[in-house]
């Protein structure tokens, strides 16, 4: 039976509206409530519904961070995965991690984890990056299926229908494997207080970058952050031939 590794961000809350620093080095995250980002709770759902098909045997969550990004670890615990795993990193080298970073990172843990299924995310609700999955498949040289909605397995390996622009596409891919879960993939359950409970049981085993011999040293500098610009207010027109002649006046006609 497959171990699965599963990446878990901890991310600003989606219900947050974030706002930029005065300085414009960053957003602002102190003080600020933070959760699993949801695209990665959508994996972990799923590592456990294989588990409860007894499809896979041991689900191991995986968070790069700071100290709080256990929480995020615990949330995965809560909710059914068996152990987790936090790589340390934290200050400036935590401001520029990139997904190249924690590629890496899953790569040599799916490795060293012996897990033959790494689950993330499509991408992170954050920077928006959608690059993990695809980096660190090609690391380990292990087939990717992306942006999954549906996940069967079957004896030769997995089936999985991904959403593209132009619809769904069904592909067949072997085993080890990297998936990235999307949207329809699944609705992630909520822990229950006596698994929240059991979940401050389960390990967490602490790492960092180094251990592992990935260098996480910056490879891009933040010039500036800054909001999008505010919109104009709307008008109301009284009829349609105001409006052509308001389209026609701002050259959009």
């Amino acid at each position: 039976m497959s171990r699965v590794l599963v990446g878990v961000k901890r991310v600003i809350d989606y219900a947050v509206k974030v706002r930029v620093k005065p300085d414009k080095t960053g957003v602002v995250t102190d003080g600020v409530k933070h959760s699993m980002n949801p695209f990665d709770e959508i994996a972990i759902e799923e590592a456990i519904r294989m588990k409860e098909k007894k499809l896979v045997s041991e689900i191991i969550a995986v968070s790069c961070g700071p100290a709080q990004a256990q929480d995020t670890i615990r949330t995965a615990l809560a909710m059914g995965a068996d152990k987790g795993i936090h790589v340390e990193i934290s200050g400036s080298d935590y401001d520029t991690l990139q997904p190249i970073h924690v590629s890496k990172i899953l790569a040599k843990l799916a490795q060293d984890e012996k897990a033959d299924l790494v689950i993330v995310g499509k991408q992170a609700i954050d920077d928006d990056s959608n690059q993990t999955a695809q980096m660190t498949a090609a690391l380990l040289d292990w087939p990717q299926a992306t942006f999954a909605s549906k996940v069967d397995k079957t004896d030769s390996g997995l089936t999985v229908t991904r959403e593209i622009d132009g619809g769904l596409e069904t592909i067949k891919c072997k085993m080890p494997a990297v998936i990235s879960a999307d949207l329809r993939l699944n609705e992630p359950r909520y822990a229950t207080l006596p698994n929240i409970m059991k979940a401050k049981k389960k390990p967490i085993k602490k790492i960092t970058a180094k251990d592992l011999g990935v260098d996480t040293t910056a490879r891009i500098r933040v010039v500036s952050v800054e909001e999008p610009p505010v919109r104009q207010a709307g008008s109301i027109v009284p009829d349609v031939d105001t409006l052509i002649a308001k389209l026609k006046e701002g050259g959009h006609v």
